[in-house]
């Protein structure tokens, strides 16, 4: 395992700090302080000095740890794609019903766009930013979580769907989800688990006209 594997590995389980060294925490001062310039800024506008200034460091100390704002930005992203694919395969295998699987997908990533907000954001604003060699590897991740969510898609409708239909239905169901980014406010009214069961009830009778 490579220093940066073992950098995205703390910074899974939540910056435990007491487990980090020095050199790992400075990294994850640089991380939290560049992803909420990106969210504000937008990548191309945000600088290493806005880095730097928001994460209390010189920019001489940022690029101590990071080559470049595209390093930085790829750290972020696959990180993100890291905690979205996870274990959600073995976590899909123990349900048993088609249904219960959309509902669980669907809750599951609510959860972690509430809780990753602007690595969210992030993503679906300036992964195109990334230079080639980083944003073929955050694509495939992508792909991934694609076909995950398709197969379970298919599985509701006992792999019977045509691949056409099949392909928009669960780009439909991306658009419901990640829609919520223009409007919804985690701290407001509306809890994280209402919004998921509101978004699968929706979802689950619109399917059903499909059967």
């Amino acid at each position: 395992m490579t220093d940066k594997d073992c950098l995205f590995t703390i910074w899974r389980k939540h910056k435990a700090e007491k487990d980090m060294t020095r050199n790992e925490k400075k990294r994850v001062d640089i991380i939290e302080a560049a992803r909420l310039v990106f969210m504000e800024k937008g990548f191309d506008l945000a600088s290493m000095d806005d880095i730097a200034h928001a994460a209390m460091m010189s920019k001489g100390g940022v690029y101590h740890y990071f080559a470049s704002k595209d390093e930085i930005l790829y750290f972020i992203l696959n990180n993100y794609m890291d905690i979205i694919l996870g274990d959600l395969e073995e976590e899909l295998k123990e349900i048993e019903k088609a249904h219960l699987k959309i509902q669980f997908v669907i809750s599951r990533h609510i959860e972690i766009y509430t809780k990753h907000i602007s690595e969210s954001k992030t993503l679906l604003h300036e992964a195109h930013c990334l230079p080639s060699k980083y944003l073929d590897i955050i694509a495939e991740k992508e792909r991934k979580y694609y076909r995950i969510v398709a197969d379970v898609l298919s599985g509701f409708f006992e792999n019977q769907i045509q691949k056409d239909k099949l392909i928009g239905i669960t780009f439909l169901l991306f658009g419901m989800c990640n829609g919520i980014y223009f409007w919804y406010n985690p701290k407001g009214p509306l809890d994280p688990t209402e919004l998921s069961d509101i978004i699968f009830n929706m979802f689950l009778h619109g399917l059903n006209t499909f059967k």
